[in-house]
């Protein structure tokens, strides 16, 4: 999320956790000033994760400079920092991708993390708003999916998957970086009512 409206309706929606991006290569990028002010609307109403491609002693340090819940960190140091913010109280949401034929590697993922399954892409670091079979994910306890969720595909993939939650970006904006309300608002209410119906 870059704006104070975007995290406003997430909330207003029902969303459990709003992600701030810190990654250099995203165009959904913030600077830390920002992500601390928005962090500021979201507390104590949503989980705050930071999308981070810090070394693990960094990683922390901007979690808890910002006051994040916990972190999603992408690049070669991302176990490393998995494993700090887990040691140092963080919550730590750990991407893993997902390709259309190698099994699903759960090895990779530290104790106590949240494992994140997004579709597998070539120097693509999340975001790629591209689906991945999703019946690849069922039966992984704890998992959170994404790639490629609208509010149209949303209930199909919590009804194949059964996952523990859903996470979207692009599917839910106007504009790069800019958060549609509406459909913000749908891909909430089409999550929540899938998951009350398993």
């Amino acid at each position: 999320m870059t704006r104070p409206t975007d995290i406003g309706v997430a909330i207003e929606a029902g969303a459990d956790a709003v992600g701030l991006v810190l990654v250099g290569r995203s165009p959904r990028r913030i600077d830390m000033q920002r992500a601390s002010e928005l962090a500021v609307i979201a507390r104590g109403r949503a989980s705050i994760y930071l999308l981070v491609e810090e070394h693990a002693p960094e990683s922390v340090a901007v979690a808890e400079r910002v006051g994040a819940d916990g972190i999603q960190p992408y690049g070669p140091q991302a176990h490393a920092a998995a494993v700090a913010a887990l040691d140092a109280g963080l919550e730590v949401l750990f991407p893993i991708g997902v390709g259309p034929e190698a099994a699903v590697d759960m090895s990779v993922v530290p104790s106590g993390a949240v494992p994140l399954l997004d579709t597998a892409i070539r120097g693509v670091s999340g975001g790629s708003g591209r689906t991945f079979d999703w019946a690849r994910a069922k039966g992984i306890d704890g998992a959170v999916i994404a790639g490629g969720l609208t509010a149209d595909n949303v209930a199909a993939a919590v009804a194949e998957a059964r996952p523990f939650g859903v996470d979207a970006s692009s599917g839910l904006e106007a504009d790069v970086g800019i958060k549609d309300p509406s459909k913000v608002t749908a891909f909430v209410a089409a999550a929540r009512a899938a998951a009350e119906g398993l």
